[in-house]
């Protein structure tokens, strides 16, 4: 077989694995981030319910990186401690073994179903909920036809000597292997590709158990370096959460590789064939690591801080993030506009930061990190300043009509999210600050009223900043749709809280004005957000001048 043909075979094949397991991930992620995020932070006083709920995210995700990095952002926020975040991505790394497991099995009759499942729900309906599900029915038909061509590109190499004596120096050498599949996950940046890759080699006989198994460990060690590498610029607390699963897998799979190395192989593994011997180890291991660790978090979570003490330091390296906004390239304003973009991409991250939590300050029982919310306001009113005067540098030089307008809007973002960060800090923390002071609980339906609203405009947040950096005009649009929506469940929750004062209702009386004052907030949260949407569908003349009738 030509060498060329079948390393771009194997490529392609690869490289549709990576992008459906990331299209999975991001299907859930706009269907149900939000709502996993609330899950998060209701069972975050159980590290039992925190495993449970880190798994069943992670299966669904099909991340245990993607869990790691959410439940990081409340660790940073201080609102969710390193030990509950630390059973949490505990149980994501098993729900990952249970997708790798259900993913491995030979389900190739569903892929015709879930491509006609994925593209009705995706091309012809509106919702979004609906596209997202088609978005995920699609990356999971993705994976299993990606499978398919890994294993049909690898068949003629069966027989081939060269890659028999790599295979036997690779089950003669665990350590290597080990390493080799550290290396190769942390480069996919995903180890449920990486294992259901190995396992595919498995199925096609390329691959033996002996070598396969040392492989699937470095797998796992090499899942907890992609996290502490993602994390490396965020807050010390969210570094050691993904110190504390940098430890628990490293320290797990170099006792198991310890354990293969010095004591024969079981007859049987559970399974037949060795494929799916390997899937089982794989999930086995996970499980295993579970039920020995899940009882040290507290004791794990002070060796990460012994590890990773709070100093000057490292607040200092925190705070000397190099910008995105490069000076080199002002005289080139497509460069320049790009660099402004990325900047406050990331000033859209620091919000959403702020604003994820914030419902739970009303609730909290623990003091509210409020000098690391006002730390974060001064970096965003920091990058206002920083992006604005960007712009403005830029502007002094040679630019189209199509730039300047860019510019503008880039601008104009750049002060409405400054804005977000105000409301947060001046509005929504002082009325957390104020009901706990008090003392005052939201009635029921209240609550889970506000916690809806907040839901779907943290949702749109991620949307709008997709839009920015895209500037998909379908996304733009669903975005403008949300406006109304919004609208809607406001009005509802206004007049529902109104009925419940008309009831006497004790809790709605006592919170009747924090509770008005939190529905207007987040309404102009989403207002804010919706702006970035306007520009670019005026540009294609998909928006309307008023929304008033002409009157004769």
């Amino acid at each position: 077989m030509d060498l060329t043909i079948f390393l771009l075979n194997l490529a392609g094949a690869v490289f549709l694995l990576l992008y459906s397991t990331r299209m999975v991930r991001t299907g859930v992620e706009r269907a149900l981030g939000a709502n996993l995020r609330k899950v998060f932070m209701a069972t975050r006083r159980s590290t039992v319910l925190n495993a449970f709920a880190g798994m069943m995210s992670a299966a669904m995700l099909q991340s245990s990186t993607a869990v790691m990095l959410l439940v990081s952002g409340f660790t940073a926020a201080g609102v969710m401690g390193v030990t509950g975040a630390l059973a949490m991505v505990l149980g994501a790394d098993l729900g990952t073994a249970i997708a790798v497991t259900f993913l491995s099995l030979d389900l190739s009759w569903l892929i015709p179903l879930l491509l006609v499942g994925g593209g009705v729900l995706f091309l012809k309906l509106e919702a979004r909920i609906a596209k997202q599900a088609g978005r995920i029915m699609f990356g999971i038909a993705f994976i299993l036809i990606s499978l398919r061509m890994i294993g049909e590109a690898t068949a003629p190499l069966r027989d081939s000597a060269g890659l028999m004596a790599v295979v036997d120096y690779l089950a003669s050498d665990p350590l290597t292997a080990f390493i080799g599949g550290a290396a190769i996950t942390f480069a996919f940046h995903s180890s449920v590709a990486a294992v259901l890759m190995f396992a595919t080699f498995c199925a096609q006989g390329m691959l033996p158990l002996e070598a396969g198994l040392p492989l699937v460990l470095g797998a796992n060690a090499g899942g907890g370096l992609i996290g502490l590498w993602l994390t490396r610029n965020l807050h010390i607390r969210a570094r050691r959460v993904a110190l504390g699963n940098l430890t628990i897998r490293l320290a797990g799979a170099l006792v198991a590789l310890l354990a293969l190395a010095r004591f024969a192989l079981p007859v049987e593994l559970p399974g037949a064939a060795p494929a799916r011997q390997l899937v089982s180890f794989h999930l086995l291991f996970n499980a295993a690591l579970v039920v020995v660790w899940l009882p040290l978090m507290v004791p794990l979570a002070s060796l990460t801080k012994r590890l990773m003490p709070d100093t000057a330091a490292a607040a200092a390296a925190l705070s000397r993030r190099m910008p995105a906004l490069d000076r080199n390239v002002l005289g080139t304003p497509g460069l320049a506009l790009a660099s402004a973009t990325r900047e406050l991409l990331h000033m859209g991250e620091q919000v959403e930061a702020m604003l994820t939590p914030v419902m739970t300050y009303f609730v909290s029982t623990s003091e509210v990190p409020a000098e690391r919310i006002a730390e974060m306001e001064q970096q965003v009113d920091t990058a206002q300043d920083d992006i604005k005067l960007y712009l403005a540098e830029m502007n002094q030089g040679e630019l189209s009509p199509e730039q300047a307008g860019r510019s503008i809007e880039l601008a104009s973002v750049a002060i409405g999210m400054e804005r977000i960060g105000d409301i947060i800090t001046k509005d929504l923390m002082r009325l957390a600050a104020d009901t706990r002071k008090r003392r005052l609980a939201f009635s029921a339906e209240g609550w889970n009223e506000l916690n809806a609203i907040h839901t779907r405009v943290l949702a749109n947040m991620q949307l709008a900043m997709n839009v920015l950096v895209s500037e998909d005009v379908t996304s733009a649009a669903q975005l403008v749709r949300e406006k109304e929506t919004i609208r809607r469940m406001e009005q509802d929750s206004h007049d529902r809280h109104l009925a419940r004062l008309a009831r006497a209702a004790p809790e709605s009386i006592a919170t009747s004005n924090i509770h008005l004052d939190v529905l207007r907030a987040l309404k102009e949260i989403n207002s804010r957000l919706i702006y970035i949407a306007y520009p670019l569908l005026k540009r294609h003349g998909m928006l309307r001048e008023s929304r008033l009738e002409k009157v004769s």
